[in-house]
């Protein structure tokens, strides 16, 4: 056993300064749970890796990861001092189940300095959202949020919906929960300021008003229908209520309704009436709308079976612009307030902070996290635990929503795990399947032929598993045994790579299929299987589904190896699993091939031009029209065109004529 003192510069375990040790579960003197003897040896092996590199640890600030035999991050630590934090790892009695695994399955270290403990603190998070550690709490489903985009264009403001990076110049108002809470935004501010929402080349060619004017839902600035000073007006109001400024829109409204009335303008009036209704609209629509909190992220966590979910509400300009249920992947020995602490730093790691987060549980370095928040953000930012008044409110409102989506979800999975276990007993398999890869070809006579897969597991459909295959070898039109052999073939190779470096985590979703299912008959069956058998790939069950006589659902057919073809009984729930996951595979397939379709059909001859950009493109069909006038001019007519060096007008006639 490693004692806890050492050499003369190894320090005394027990002093070590450990208040910065935030994110490890509390010592809480559990010892591991698995074979003892083994367990023992990895500890200490573990330790002395730990140890070897503690000797030439900073003593400063900075990040730490901890690295496994695969090379894979097992985990992501900041520290105010990276020697003093990584001591504690080196004693081989005491920790937690977790923490004790993880110190076994080290390899080596890496170290990672930097000038401050909340530079750290934004450095682990960004680490921890790109590797995605076994041991660390991981924030999952990290979709960017929509924006409401108001431009600043001097053809007129544009109001749009925005993700992604802010190249354009304007005022970005969000984030919004969800895609539908934007679309129904932007509907009431049409209907409220008129602006408009076409992009720039579509408002440069407009000769008359389109049907948004028509319908009064834009008010025609692109053909002068309203003056630009008024337009200006308008764009302003909107920007005025989307900063929070409402009452003082609408009682400007309602004071010029008032005025035309008295003037007899009622048509006018009307109009104004109308505003003011979807104004009233948008807020009504809102839900819950708080007083006296203009502007907050609230975070309500909820924690049951092992399982954590996050509820985060967004307020802005004193309006509830939506929320969003997260399930971050932690191990469950952990405190509510040491998952919500690392979720919250890796929630903001790519997106600023509003000046108020409001969190259900007190957490650790609450302090150094807005401070880091606040560097980020370019402003002040408070993290509160509220105990009464409104924002306990909001908070407890989140937590309420918590608790009822992770109800949904345990009570969805504990279903789904029904219908595993089910599956696999109809296809003779030993226990349920953890990964099933369901496939599917697409094609019309051969044309953008693609190949489809479609993964399922205990958490259901897991779209980030989702695969296509172009068809790249010379399958006749129509081989959709040919198809099927090389989507296989280039499935299974991978594979048996992949099983070659299979993760250590054992609750990581595996990398290989434990059932496969075919959408084909005989013929496909036939096919997967020689190609499982050239290749040598064992332990993973095959099946096929054949459609039913007149394709009718409930009548499909089975093949399965050592089996006599088979049907399942009527009503049987693993019959309608099995229609769900080839239904599912079958919309992809055809997705796919559409897209990939439309593509094609608008694809240019100049794109395969290497060397020829968007620029030279574009200077070739002003010059020419079309790309079939390029294809037929001489060299002399190419090295005339403006933008077009000689080497590049030889290479685009090259191209053309050894194709010709």
């Amino acid at each position: 056993m490693i004692p806890n003192s050492g050499p003369d510069d190894l320090p005394d375990i027990a002093s070590v300064d450990d208040e910065d040790d935030a994110e490890l579960a509390p010592d809480t003197g559990v010892e591991l749970d698995f074979d003892a003897e083994q367990a023992a040896d990895s500890l200490k092996r573990g330790a002395r890796v730990i140890r070897d590199h503690w000797k030439h640890a900073p003593a400063g600030p900075g990040c730490y990861r901890m690295l496994g035999a695969d090379g894979a991050v097992l985990y992501v630590g900041k520290a105010k001092s990276i020697k003093k934090r990584i001591a504690s790892y080196m004693r081989v009695g005491g920790h937690t189940n977790r923490i004790a695994r993880m110190i076994a399955l080290t390899a080596t270290m890496v170290f990672a300095s930097t000038e401050t403990e909340v530079e750290a603190l934004l450095l682990e998070a960004n680490l921890i959202k790109q590797l995605k550690p076994r041991f660390n709490v991981l924030l999952r489903d990290d979709k960017s949020f929509p924006y409401i985009l108001l431009t600043k264009d001097e053809r007129g403001a544009q109001i749009a919906k925005h993700r992604g990076a802010r190249a354009r110049k304007g005022d970005y108002f969000g984030p919004f929960a969800g895609v539908w809470a934007v679309n129904r935004t932007l509907d009431v501010l049409q209907k409220a300021f008129l602006l408009r929402t076409c992009e720039n080349s579509y408002y440069d060619n407009r000769t008359r008003p389109c049907l948004l004017f028509q319908i009064k839902r834009c008010s025609g600035p692109c053909t002068g229908e309203i003056s630009r000073e008024d337009y200006a007006a308008l764009a302003s109001e909107a920007r005025d209520f989307l900063c929070g400024k409402s009452r003082a829109v609408r009682e400007r409204l309602a004071a010029e309704m008032n005025a035309a009335a008295e003037d007899l303008e009622f048509e006018r009036a009307g109009r104004l009436r109308d505003r003011i209704a979807a104004l009233a609209a948008i807020q009504a629509q809102q839900g819950v709308n708080p007083r006296n909190t203009p502007e907050a992220d609230i975070f309500g966590l909820h924690q049951e079976a092992g399982a954590f979910c996050v509820e985060a509400v967004f307020i802005r300009a004193g309006q509830n612009w939506g929320n969003r249920a997260y399930y971050p992947r932690a191990d469950k020995a952990l405190s509510p307030g040491e998952v919500l602490g690392p979720f919250v730093a890796q929630f903001y790691a790519d997106r600023p902070a509003p000046r108020c987060v409001l969190l259900s549980h007190e957490i650790d370095e609450a302090d150094l996290l807005a401070e880091a928040l606040s560097a980020r953000a370019g402003h002040k930012v408070e993290i509160l635990v509220p105990q009464r008044g409104e924002k306990a409110e909001l908070v407890g409102h989140a937590q309420r929503n918590a608790r009822e989506a992770l109800g949904r979800k345990l009570a969805d999975a504990a279903g789904q795990q029904r219908l595993l276990e089910a599956l696999g007993a109809a296809f003779g398999m030993e226990k349920p399947p953890r990964r099933v890869e369901i496939y599917d070809n697409s094609h019309i006579m051969g044309s953008a032929a693609i190949g489809a897969m479609v993964v399922a597991g205990p958490q259901g459909f897991v779209k980030n598993q989702y695969r296509t295959f172009n068809i790249k070898s010379d399958v006749a039109p129509g081989d959709d045994y040919g198809m099927m052999r090389e989507v296989l073939g280039r499935r299974f190779t991978r594979i048996l790579k992949e099983g070659e470096a299979e993760s250590s985590d054992p609750d990581a979703f595996p990398h290989k299929p434990d059932l496969i299912l075919i959408d084909g008959g005989r013929g496909q069956f036939a096919a997967t299987l020689q190609v499982m058998t050239e290749l040598g790939v064992e332990g993973i069950t095959l099946a096929s589904i054949a459609k039913g006589v007149d394709r009718d659902a409930g009548r499909e057919t089975f093949f399965v190896v050592g089996r006599e073809p088979f049907r399942l009984p009527p009503r049987d729930p693993a019959l309608y699993f099995v229609q769900r996951l080839r239904d599912e595979a079958h919309r992809f397939a055809i997705g796919t091939h559409r897209a990939k379709r439309k593509k094609e059909f608008v694809k240019n001859p100049l794109d395969e031009i290497a060397g020829v950009g968007p620029a030279r493109k574009r200077a070739l069909l002003q010059a020419f029209g079309t790309a079939k006038a390029v294809a037929g001019a001489a060299l002399a007519d190419l090295e005339k065109t403006p933008g077009l060096s000689a080497a590049t007008a030889k290479l685009v006639y090259d191209h053309f004529h050894e194709k010709g």
